[in-house]
Protein backbone atom coordinates (compact mmCIF):
# COMPACT_ATOMS: atom_id res chain seq x y z
CA UNK A 1 0.00 0.00 0.00
CA UNK A 2 3.00 2.56 0.91
CA UNK A 3 3.92 1.97 -3.13
CA UNK A 4 1.06 3.18 -4.05
CA UNK A 5 -0.37 6.02 -1.58
CA UNK A 6 1.95 8.10 0.44
CA UNK A 7 1.48 9.34 3.90
CA UNK A 8 0.70 12.95 2.21
CA UNK A 9 -1.95 11.69 -0.14
CA UNK A 10 -3.74 9.76 2.66
CA UNK A 11 -4.19 12.90 4.71
CA UNK A 12 -5.57 14.54 2.12
CA UNK A 13 -8.12 11.69 1.17
CA UNK A 14 -9.47 11.10 4.61
CA UNK A 15 -11.95 13.86 4.49
CA UNK A 16 -13.61 12.83 1.35
CA UNK A 17 -16.21 10.92 0.33
CA UNK A 18 -17.62 9.71 -3.40
CA UNK A 19 -20.91 11.27 -4.34
CA UNK A 20 -22.78 10.90 -7.32
CA UNK A 21 -25.51 13.03 -9.61
CA UNK A 22 -28.19 10.35 -9.19
CA UNK A 23 -30.15 8.37 -5.85
CA UNK A 24 -28.79 4.70 -5.55
CA UNK A 25 -31.16 2.35 -3.01
CA UNK A 26 -28.09 -0.20 -2.02
CA UNK A 27 -28.51 -3.59 -0.67
CA UNK A 28 -26.87 -2.97 2.82
CA UNK A 29 -27.10 -0.66 5.26
CA UNK A 30 -24.63 1.74 4.71
CA UNK A 31 -23.96 5.87 5.14
CA UNK A 32 -25.15 7.38 1.68
CA UNK A 33 -28.32 9.33 2.64
CA UNK A 34 -31.25 8.58 0.20
CA UNK A 35 -34.71 10.09 -0.52
CA UNK A 36 -36.24 6.91 0.16
CA UNK A 37 -37.76 6.87 3.37
CA UNK A 38 -36.87 4.15 5.85
CA UNK A 39 -36.08 3.98 9.86
CA UNK A 40 -32.78 5.57 10.26
CA UNK A 41 -32.47 8.45 13.26
CA UNK A 42 -32.78 11.74 10.86
CA UNK A 43 -36.51 13.28 10.77
CA UNK A 44 -37.45 13.45 6.98
CA UNK A 45 -41.23 14.08 6.87
CA UNK A 46 -44.49 13.47 8.12
CA UNK A 47 -47.58 11.70 6.55
CA UNK A 48 -51.32 10.89 6.97
CA UNK A 49 -51.99 7.87 9.23
CA UNK A 50 -52.80 4.73 6.95
CA UNK A 51 -55.25 1.79 8.00
CA UNK A 52 -52.41 -1.17 8.85
CA UNK A 53 -49.37 1.36 9.40
CA UNK A 54 -47.12 0.82 12.60
CA UNK A 55 -48.10 2.96 15.18
CA UNK A 56 -44.55 3.31 16.66
CA UNK A 57 -44.34 6.06 14.21
CA UNK A 58 -47.12 8.20 15.12
CA UNK A 59 -45.84 11.53 16.27
CA UNK A 60 -47.94 11.91 19.47
CA UNK A 61 -46.92 15.46 19.68
CA UNK A 62 -49.36 16.16 16.87
CA UNK A 63 -52.11 14.05 18.00
CA UNK A 64 -52.27 16.01 20.74
CA UNK A 65 -52.65 19.52 19.00
CA UNK A 66 -54.13 18.70 16.40
CA UNK A 67 -55.86 15.67 17.06
CA UNK A 68 -55.21 13.67 13.97
CA UNK A 69 -52.77 10.49 13.22
CA UNK A 70 -49.42 11.51 11.50
CA UNK A 71 -46.38 9.39 10.76
CA UNK A 72 -43.04 10.45 11.69
CA UNK A 73 -40.58 9.87 8.31
CA UNK A 74 -37.07 9.51 8.33
CA UNK A 75 -34.19 9.54 6.10
CA UNK A 76 -32.45 6.07 4.56
CA UNK A 77 -28.99 5.86 4.70
CA UNK A 78 -27.51 3.26 1.92
CA UNK A 79 -24.55 2.05 0.73
CA UNK A 80 -23.10 2.66 -2.75
CA UNK A 81 -20.84 0.53 -5.23
CA UNK A 82 -17.81 1.76 -6.69
CA UNK A 83 -16.31 -0.07 -9.43
CA UNK A 84 -13.32 0.63 -10.78
CA UNK A 85 -11.83 -0.98 -13.71
CA UNK A 86 -8.21 -1.10 -15.31
CA UNK A 87 -6.90 -1.89 -19.03
CA UNK A 88 -3.88 -4.48 -18.47
CA UNK A 89 -2.99 -4.38 -21.94
CA UNK A 90 0.33 -3.86 -23.23
CA UNK A 91 0.14 -0.65 -24.44
CA UNK A 92 -1.28 0.67 -21.08
CA UNK A 93 2.34 0.08 -19.89
CA UNK A 94 3.61 2.69 -22.23
CA UNK A 95 4.99 6.26 -21.82
CA UNK A 96 7.32 7.93 -18.86
CA UNK A 97 5.88 8.16 -16.21
CA UNK A 98 3.91 4.99 -16.91
CA UNK A 99 0.09 5.30 -17.67
CA UNK A 100 0.07 1.88 -15.98
CA UNK A 101 1.76 3.00 -12.76
CA UNK A 102 -0.45 6.07 -13.10
CA UNK A 103 -3.58 4.13 -12.93
CA UNK A 104 -2.44 1.74 -10.69
CA UNK A 105 -2.04 4.42 -7.98
CA UNK A 106 -5.32 6.61 -9.08
CA UNK A 107 -7.78 3.43 -8.15
CA UNK A 108 -5.90 2.95 -5.29
CA UNK A 109 -6.78 6.43 -4.02
CA UNK A 110 -10.48 6.14 -5.20
CA UNK A 111 -11.20 2.65 -3.58
CA UNK A 112 -9.36 3.86 -0.41
CA UNK A 113 -11.99 6.98 -0.42
CA UNK A 114 -14.60 4.27 -1.12
CA UNK A 115 -13.57 2.12 1.74
CA UNK A 116 -13.01 4.54 4.63
CA UNK A 117 -16.52 5.51 4.05
CA UNK A 118 -17.71 2.17 4.12
CA UNK A 119 -18.80 1.41 0.41
CA UNK A 120 -18.85 -1.43 -1.33
CA UNK A 121 -15.64 -1.49 -3.88
CA UNK A 122 -15.10 -4.13 -6.80
CA UNK A 123 -12.50 -3.60 -9.07
CA UNK A 124 -11.47 -5.58 -12.41
CA UNK A 125 -8.27 -5.74 -14.36
CA UNK A 126 -9.13 -5.60 -18.20
CA UNK A 127 -7.04 -7.63 -20.04
CA UNK A 128 -5.56 -11.06 -22.08
CA UNK A 129 -7.71 -13.16 -19.88
CA UNK A 130 -11.36 -15.07 -19.92
CA UNK A 131 -13.71 -12.87 -21.61
CA UNK A 132 -10.85 -9.60 -21.31
CA UNK A 133 -10.74 -9.70 -17.87
CA UNK A 134 -7.63 -11.04 -16.43
CA UNK A 135 -9.02 -10.35 -12.35
CA UNK A 136 -11.50 -9.17 -10.26
CA UNK A 137 -12.25 -8.03 -6.22
CA UNK A 138 -15.98 -8.17 -5.28
CA UNK A 139 -17.64 -6.10 -2.45
CA UNK A 140 -14.48 -4.97 -0.72
CA UNK A 141 -15.84 -3.27 2.66
CA UNK A 142 -14.10 -1.26 5.46
CA UNK A 143 -10.87 0.73 6.08
CA UNK A 144 -8.97 -2.73 6.31
CA UNK A 145 -9.64 -4.29 3.62
CA UNK A 146 -7.65 -1.25 1.70
CA UNK A 147 -4.65 -3.84 2.10
CA UNK A 148 -6.50 -6.34 0.33
CA UNK A 149 -6.86 -3.75 -2.90
CA UNK A 150 -3.36 -2.71 -2.68
CA UNK A 151 -1.87 -6.76 -2.92
CA UNK A 152 -4.68 -7.04 -6.00
CA UNK A 153 -3.33 -4.23 -7.40
CA UNK A 154 0.18 -4.33 -6.81
CA UNK A 155 -0.21 -8.02 -8.48
CA UNK A 156 -1.32 -7.15 -11.58
CA UNK A 157 0.95 -7.41 -14.85
CA UNK A 158 0.62 -5.49 -18.13
CA UNK A 159 1.00 -7.21 -21.25
CA UNK A 160 -1.10 -8.91 -24.25
CA UNK A 161 -4.62 -7.70 -26.01
CA UNK A 162 -8.24 -8.19 -25.35
CA UNK A 163 -11.56 -7.53 -26.83
CA UNK A 164 -12.50 -4.08 -24.80
CA UNK A 165 -16.21 -5.62 -26.11
CA UNK A 166 -16.00 -8.68 -24.48
CA UNK A 167 -14.27 -7.01 -21.26
CA UNK A 168 -17.24 -4.53 -21.29
CA UNK A 169 -19.94 -7.27 -21.35
CA UNK A 170 -18.90 -9.64 -18.98
CA UNK A 171 -18.64 -6.22 -16.55
CA UNK A 172 -22.28 -4.83 -17.23
CA UNK A 173 -23.60 -8.87 -16.50
CA UNK A 174 -21.42 -9.21 -13.43
CA UNK A 175 -21.95 -6.14 -11.06
CA UNK A 176 -24.74 -5.57 -8.60
CA UNK A 177 -26.25 -2.68 -7.01
CA UNK A 178 -26.32 1.22 -8.04
CA UNK A 179 -23.30 3.70 -7.72
CA UNK A 180 -20.45 4.85 -9.62
CA UNK A 181 -17.95 3.29 -12.26
CA UNK A 182 -14.84 4.32 -13.44
CA UNK A 183 -12.97 2.70 -16.22
CA UNK A 184 -9.13 3.80 -16.62
CA UNK A 185 -7.54 2.87 -20.28
CA UNK A 186 -5.99 4.60 -22.75
CA UNK A 187 -8.72 3.59 -25.25
CA UNK A 188 -6.64 3.00 -28.08
CA UNK A 189 -8.02 -0.57 -29.19
CA UNK A 190 -8.04 -1.47 -32.80
CA UNK A 191 -12.25 -2.42 -32.62
CA UNK A 192 -13.05 0.71 -31.10
CA UNK A 193 -14.28 1.77 -28.01
CA UNK A 194 -17.92 2.36 -29.24
CA UNK A 195 -19.32 -1.32 -28.89
CA UNK A 196 -17.84 -1.47 -25.46
CA UNK A 197 -18.68 1.59 -23.77
CA UNK A 198 -22.41 0.82 -25.03
CA UNK A 199 -22.27 -2.37 -22.89
CA UNK A 200 -21.55 -0.53 -20.01
CA UNK A 201 -24.78 2.13 -19.97
CA UNK A 202 -27.55 1.95 -17.46
CA UNK A 203 -28.38 -0.76 -15.05
CA UNK A 204 -28.59 2.29 -12.80
CA UNK A 205 -24.43 3.37 -12.97
CA UNK A 206 -22.97 6.82 -12.90
CA UNK A 207 -20.49 5.72 -15.50
CA UNK A 208 -16.71 8.10 -15.61
CA UNK A 209 -14.11 7.35 -18.35
CA UNK A 210 -10.99 8.15 -17.92
CA UNK A 211 -8.76 8.56 -20.95
CA UNK A 212 -5.00 8.77 -19.46
CA UNK A 213 -1.89 9.31 -22.34
CA UNK A 214 1.64 9.90 -21.49
CA UNK A 215 3.30 12.86 -22.46
CA UNK A 216 5.14 11.35 -25.40
CA UNK A 217 1.48 10.23 -26.68
CA UNK A 218 0.83 14.11 -26.55
CA UNK A 219 3.83 15.80 -27.72
CA UNK A 220 5.68 13.03 -29.44
CA UNK A 221 9.79 13.36 -29.48
CA UNK A 222 10.40 11.76 -32.36
CA UNK A 223 11.92 12.43 -35.72
CA UNK A 224 13.39 11.10 -38.53
CA UNK A 225 12.83 7.85 -40.89
CA UNK A 226 11.40 5.21 -38.45
CA UNK A 227 10.11 1.62 -38.73
CA UNK A 228 6.78 1.01 -35.98
CA UNK A 229 5.84 -1.41 -33.92
CA UNK A 230 2.55 -2.00 -32.35
CA UNK A 231 3.36 -3.41 -28.97
CA UNK A 232 0.19 -5.48 -28.57
CA UNK A 233 -0.12 -6.76 -32.15
CA UNK A 234 3.18 -6.57 -33.81
CA UNK A 235 1.89 -4.81 -36.86
CA UNK A 236 4.48 -2.51 -38.48
CA UNK A 237 5.03 0.87 -40.21
CA UNK A 238 7.52 2.91 -41.72
CA UNK A 239 7.34 6.18 -41.52
CA UNK A 240 9.00 10.01 -41.71
CA UNK A 241 8.54 11.92 -39.09
CA UNK A 242 8.26 15.85 -40.21
CA UNK A 243 7.20 18.59 -38.50
CA UNK A 244 3.70 18.78 -40.72
CA UNK A 245 2.91 14.77 -40.26
CA UNK A 246 3.77 15.35 -36.43
CA UNK A 247 0.68 18.47 -36.77
CA UNK A 248 -1.14 16.26 -38.54
CA UNK A 249 -0.75 13.80 -35.86
CA UNK A 250 -1.91 15.78 -32.87
CA UNK A 251 -4.66 17.36 -35.38
CA UNK A 252 -6.11 13.66 -35.67
CA UNK A 253 -5.49 13.21 -31.57
CA UNK A 254 -7.63 15.96 -30.67
CA UNK A 255 -10.15 15.29 -32.88
CA UNK A 256 -10.53 11.35 -31.65
CA UNK A 257 -10.36 12.94 -27.87
CA UNK A 258 -13.04 15.21 -29.01
CA UNK A 259 -14.96 12.73 -30.68
CA UNK A 260 -14.72 10.07 -28.09
CA UNK A 261 -16.18 13.18 -25.49
CA UNK A 262 -19.49 13.77 -27.61
CA UNK A 263 -19.74 9.96 -27.95
CA UNK A 264 -19.98 9.19 -24.28
CA UNK A 265 -21.98 13.12 -23.80
CA UNK A 266 -24.69 11.68 -25.60
CA UNK A 267 -25.05 8.78 -23.68
CA UNK A 268 -24.93 10.35 -20.33
CA UNK A 269 -20.82 8.99 -19.78
CA UNK A 270 -18.36 11.67 -18.98
CA UNK A 271 -15.07 11.77 -20.28
CA UNK A 272 -12.04 12.99 -18.31
CA UNK A 273 -8.83 12.48 -20.04
CA UNK A 274 -5.49 12.91 -18.20
CA UNK A 275 -1.91 12.50 -18.93
CA UNK A 276 -0.03 10.13 -17.20
CA UNK A 277 2.57 12.77 -15.51
CA UNK A 278 -0.29 14.35 -13.67
CA UNK A 279 -0.05 14.14 -9.79
CA UNK A 280 -2.91 11.87 -8.05
CA UNK A 281 -3.97 14.36 -5.86
CA UNK A 282 -4.69 16.93 -8.98
CA UNK A 283 -6.62 14.07 -10.29
CA UNK A 284 -8.52 13.30 -6.99
CA UNK A 285 -9.09 17.06 -5.62
CA UNK A 286 -8.98 18.69 -8.86
CA UNK A 287 -10.50 16.94 -12.14
CA UNK A 288 -12.85 14.75 -9.98
CA UNK A 289 -13.97 16.57 -7.29
CA UNK A 290 -14.87 19.29 -10.36
CA UNK A 291 -17.03 16.71 -11.76
CA UNK A 292 -18.87 15.57 -8.36
CA UNK A 293 -17.83 12.16 -8.08
CA UNK A 294 -15.73 13.13 -4.74
CA UNK A 295 -16.49 15.80 -2.61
Amino acid sequence: MDDLLTSELIAKLDPLDLSSKRVFFGKLKGERRSKKRGQSVEFADHRPYATGDDIRHIDWNILARLDQFFLKLFLEEEDLSLQLVIDCSASSDCGEPSKFLFMQKAIMALGYVGLINLNRVSATAMGPGPGGVVSSLRDLRGKRRSHDLAQWICGLNPGGTFSFREAAERIALARRGKGLMLVFSDFFFKEGYEQGLRRLVGHGYDIFVVQVLSPQEVEPPIAGDLRLKDIEDGDMAEVTISAPLLKRYKAMLGAYCEQMRLFCARRDLTLITVRSDTPVDVLVLDYLRKRGIVK
